[in-house]
């Protein structure tokens, strides 16, 4: 029987999260992301260190500060892993950004502009922004340029029904944050996959935007373990850890299809301003604090990858 892995590859796109070349080349994922905390790891990665060395020497002689010279290592790592993966490589805008959405759309042209300048066209890119209003704004602005968008940092339906209406290529809801939450605030240490809520908040989202014909790829993000994978089989995209890979490819048990466009209930359409869209998100604790919480983690990343830059100059 061949492993849950390759029966996975047959219902789902599998994207690797991670940025580790060696990965890339062992699992052989349709597609990958880079961010500061997959570039911070990058420095630990010897397969990375020739790359780096010849990016930051190129840096130093145009005079780039070390924020500037560490924007344009993100994108050579990401220049890198398109020739590693046949799909999209997700490079992030600022976390810092997440609030402005003029700037967010300048740093996603800046993003695309040094691609095109590498000889890597903008389809084979997707600029990942969060998902607030603005973040949103930026994206539906972005998508109208042909610029397709990954909103990461997804916990509600009202972001995820936002991101639909505002045309987005991509959405990462986060299943594991959201597991973790809720184990926190109900006191339990662990839940049956089909009882799992970050697994149900993917699923609903699937099924509303399946039963409503939205083109947008939902992509579950931020698993915890094979479980909460296995339950959301079939789903377009899911975004993978190589810890997780290695399990996946190690277990020869059997996977059904969970979800399938085929089967799905039918879900009226939701109307979503932003009015509707931040009282949902205030009435949402959850969305709320993980959503603030993953662009704190995000900024201090980026913070120190700026910092570890800036000593190698």
């Amino acid at each position: 029987m061949p492993s849950v892995l390759q029966q996975l590859r047959e219902m789902t796109t599998v994207v690797a999260d991670t940025g580790d070349f060696d990965a890339i080349r062992q699992f052989a994922p349709e597609e990958c992301t880079t961010n500061p905390s997959l570039v911070l790891a990058a420095f630990s990665d010897e397969s990375a260190q020739d790359l780096i060395a010849k990016e930051l020497d190129t840096s130093r002689a145009a005079g780039k500060t070390a924020e500037e010279a560490s924007q344009t290592l993100t994108v050579a790592i990401g220049a890198e892993l398109t020739t590693l993966v046949p799909g999209r490589v997700s490079t992030e805008v600022d976390a810092r950004l997440s609030f402005d959405t003029d700037a967010s759309v300048a740093r996603a042209r800046d993003i695309i502009a040094d691609y095109a300048a590498r000889g890597i066209a903008k389809d084979r890119v997707l600029i990942k922004l969060a998902s607030t209003w603005e973040g949103i704004r930026a994206a539906e602005i972005l998508q109208d340029e042909g610029i397709d968008c990954n909103l990461t940092l997804l916990f509600s339906m009202a972001q995820a029904v936002a991101c639909a209406d505002a045309g987005s290529y991509l959405i990462s809801p986060f299943v594991g944050r959201i597991t973790d939450w809720y184990k926190k605030a109900d006191g339990v240490d662990s839940y049956a996959p089909d009882e799992d809520p970050g697994v149900k908040s993917v699923r609903s989202i699937y099924n509303y935007y399946k039963a409503n014909g939205i083109n947008t790829v939902v992509m579950g993000a931020s698993f915890r373990n094979t479980d909460q994978i296995k339950a959301l089989a079939g789903c377009d995209n899911l975004t993978i850890s190589p810890k997780l890979l290695t399990e996946l490819e190690n277990d020869q048990g059997d996977l059904p299809r969970v979800l399938s466009p085929d089967s799905v209930e039918p879900v009226s359409p939701l109307v979503m301003t932003e009015q509707a869209f931040r009282w949902d998100m205030n009435e949402n604790a959850m969305a709320t604090e993980k959503l603030a919480e993953g662009i704190r983690n995000f900024d201090k990343d980026y913070k120190r990858m700026v910092a570890m830059v800036a000593e190698r100059l």
